[in-house]
């Protein structure tokens, strides 16, 4: 464990790089720690970061895996915030560095400075018990709920005696999400006024257990949230705080920030569903249960303008899917975007003689004619009334967050048929389990401008970090010739090591990503592993793959895998791009997994993802077949990891509108849709793809590549480039 630095200058020490430098030196206060390891990488950055933090600069920092970026930024962070009284936003992307840098990291950190801080962890409010509102709805729990529904109210009103910290993290079992929705905390209903620590609420009862977690989020030094609800709360905020970006001169950290475009889009824009329609009208008034807020204040007049919208909005969402039932059956499903942007991809939109849509866009305003709006509207304004009549204030601020609700569902309906905000593009999918609810929504294409002004624009500093960000100029190995076919040792040259820092504005392999979330003027670093990936990690490529839409390819995959598994035995992630091939060999190689007695856990059969994890881990004797969510954030150390097989360069398939959108816009300013975007996006997830495999000083295996075009094509040299230095063997 890490000592407690007693001999380092104190917070108002004029000269925090200085600081910074000392303690992550050879001989400074982490030297005396058992554990701790000189390393220059985590040195440099974290200089790099007090630096920018001093001088109110935005940094992008690639930091190789090993380098310790956890300490590196929360070191400069913690001193910087306490000594200036700011507040230190960290944002991550998987809940695993959540959990990380809260639960070990941050509590490490307070015994070892020579300071001290506080920390929270920052939640959606809605995660939190509110008591008053539960209270409030066992007064009128018989006639909100059913008698099952009331069964799980009390199981709730039993957890909120012994709870902890008050949020749904700390159920052994979530409770039902339509009854937490009426207990939980919401804006306008759960306010420091009605149940904080000098409300009326308070002095009878306990303080709601959100306003005590807002109470420690607005005293804490450190904050450590998600990307997704930060960009949430950054989309849903009016004026911008003074000297901050969510508070009050507080700045901004972002670690595993390769993800942050790919989060701010989802989240920056508009969505509205039919399921998220249907939930808001009945819990005014569910017809089936014949309970609902209205009836608890026994107002049954407005009680058919809830069935009128009830099916007003049946009949729309109905309507809309036999719209895009015909859009989609218009498409060309042979056809191919300009510019043939992915190869071998279909357009966006299209459905295939096996695939039907699941997600559409919609190019035209008016797609259906508006028949649901004017519906709510006279639902809203007959609920006004209701609040107006109401004696019962709690019961009014109820009727008023539904009526909140329903404007901004109203407001989302029109917004996706005027289409009338500029450079967004519209879509429609399906959602839910079975795929039965219908999503609205709308988004900017290019995110860059919003968050160039609302981030990068804000009186502060906003720092970057990943393992990877850096994309070098793929244009450049494009017109190189690789080595084809046969079996030897290919020789190339390899990411280096050694730290790069670049001046503000200069042009560097961070630039793609700068750009791409409105970065452009911030300084750029890139520091290297320590890892010695020459000794620890190997990689091969099938030289004679045959063309994925060849006979013969799924033959010769799972010929490959079998021989490469057979290698490890096991201890293997098997990677694909695509989930219906991946079912498709998982079940021809079951037999094969039985006779080597691996056990083999598939990615969508059943298991959650973490369950999943967790077993790979345990079992050293297995191999796990994944997609997407495991190209990335996921950490597993020492030799139950010691093989990862990506069966395919993994390029983007532009069949999301919001892909869609962004290739023909950069067609339309006359650019080169794949090498500017498709090409150093793939290159960046196979990085992380790649980067499954090494994760600590010690940690050796293979990376295989089925993919035979890293050595066929013009730019298949850009993503052996982009990986660490190390053997290459062509099979």
């Amino acid at each position: 464990m890490i000592s407690p630095a007693d001999n380092v200058a104190g917070t108002d020490a004029p000269d925090l790089v200085a600081q910074v430098a000392e303690i992550f030196s050879p001989t400074g206060p982490f030297s005396k720690s058992r554990n701790f390891e000189y390393r220059p990488q985590q040195q440099e950055m974290a200089v790099a970061v007090a630096h920018a933090l001093v001088h109110q600069q935005h940094l992008l920092v690639e930091a190789g895996t090993g380098v310790g970026k956890s300490f590196a930024y929360l070191v400069p962070a913690i001193l910087f915030a306490v000594a200036r009284h700011k507040k230190a936003i960290v944002s991550t992307h998987t809940i695993n560095l959540q959990e990380q840098l809260f639960e070990k990291d941050l509590p490490l950190l307070r015994k070892a400075l020579p300071v001290e801080f506080s920390f929270a962890m920052l939640k959606g409010r809605s995660n939190y018990l509110c008591t008053r509102r539960l209270q409030k709805a066992l007064q009128t729990a018989d006639s909100l709920f059913t008698s099952p529904e009331l069964n799980e109210l009390q199981r709730i009103f039993e957890w909120s005696k012994e709870t902890r910290d008050g949020s749904l993290s700390d159920f052994e079992h979530e409770p039902d999400p339509r009854i937490w929705e009426h207990v939980c905390s919401e804006r306008g209903l759960c306010t420091p006024k009605k149940c904080g620590f000098q409300s009326d609420f308070a002095q009878d009862d306990r303080v709601c257990f959100f306003q005590r977690a807002r109470q420690k989020i607005l005293s804490a030094d450190v904050l450590v949230l998600n990307h997704t609800l930060f960009f949430t709360l950054l989309g849903g905020i009016e004026e911008e705080p003074e000297g901050g970006v969510l508070f009050k001169n507080d700045f901004v950290i972002f670690d595993e920030a390769h993800t942050v475009e790919q989060v701010a889009a989802r989240h920056i824009g508009v969505s509205v569903s039919s399921g998220q329609v249907r939930y808001n009208l009945q819990r005014l008034w569910n017809p089936h249960t014949q309970k609902g807020v209205l009836a608890s204040i026994g107002s049954g007049p407005r009680v058919q303008l809830v069935a009128d919208a009830l099916q007003h909005s049946d009949e729309f969402f109905t309507q809309l899917e036999g719209a895009c039932d015909d859009l989609a059956a218009s498409a060309n499903p042979s056809g191919t975007k300009p510019g043939n942007p992915v190869p071998d991809a279909p357009p966006a939109g299209s459905r295939g003689p096996d695939r039907p849509w699941n997600v559409l866009r919609v190019r035209r305003p008016d797609l259906i004619q508006d028949t649901l709006t004017l519906a709510l509207q006279r639902l809203r304004e007959s609920i006004t009334e209701q609040i107006q009549m109401t004696d019962d204030k709690d019961s009014g601020d109820e009727l008023a967050e539904c009526n909140r609700r329903l404007a901004d569902l109203r407001h989302a309906v029109q917004t996706f048929l005027k289409q009338d905000a500029e450079e967004h593009v519209y879509w429609v999918e399906r959602t839910g389990r079975s795929q039965r609810s219908l999503t609205l929504s709308a988004a900017p294409v290019d995110v860059a401008d919003f968050l160039r002004h609302r981030l990068f624009g804000t009186a502060t500093s906003v720092i970057l970090t990943s393992a990877t960000m850096a994309v070098k100029d793929a244009t450049a190995t494009m017109g190189r010739t690789n080595p084809r076919g046969g079996s030897g040792t290919a020789s190339r040259s390899g990411t280096a090591t050694s730290s790069r820092p670049l001046a503000t504005g200069s042009r560097g392999a961070l630039d793609y990503v700068a750009r791409r979330v409105g970065g452009d003027k911030s300084t750029q670093l890139q520091v290297g592993s320590p890892f010695n990936y020459a000794t620890q990690m190997k990689v091969y490529v099938a030289g004679k793959m045959p063309d994925p839409r060849d006979p013969g390819y799924e033959d010769a995959l799972v010929r490959w895998i079998e021989h490469f598994v057979r290698q490890s035995h096991g201890k293997a992630f098997v990677l694909f791009t695509n989930n219906r091939l991946m079912q498709q060999v998982a079940g021809r190689m079951a037999a094969f997994f039985a006779s080597l007695g691996l056990e083999c856990y598939v990615q969508g059969t059943g298991t959650p993802r973490a369950a999943m994890l967790d077993k790979f881990k345990e079992n050293v004797n297995s191999v796990l077949f994944g997609t997407d969510s495991f190209w990335q954030g996921v950490d597993v150390p020492g030799e139950a990891l010691s093989n990862v097989i990506l069966t395919r360069l993994p390029f983007a398939v532009p069949d999301h509108p919001l892909i869609e959108a962004r290739l023909e816009r950069i067609e339309a300013e006359g650019g080169n849709p794949f090498s500017e975007f498709s090409l150093p996006e793939a290159i960046l997830k196979f990085r992380q793809g790649v980067g499954r495999l090494i994760r600590t000083g010690t940690d050796t295996g293979i990376v295989v590549i089925l993919d035979n075009r890293v050595l066929t094509k013009r730019y298949g040299q850009a993503f052996l480039d982009a990986i660490p230095k190390c053997p290459v063997e062509i099979v």
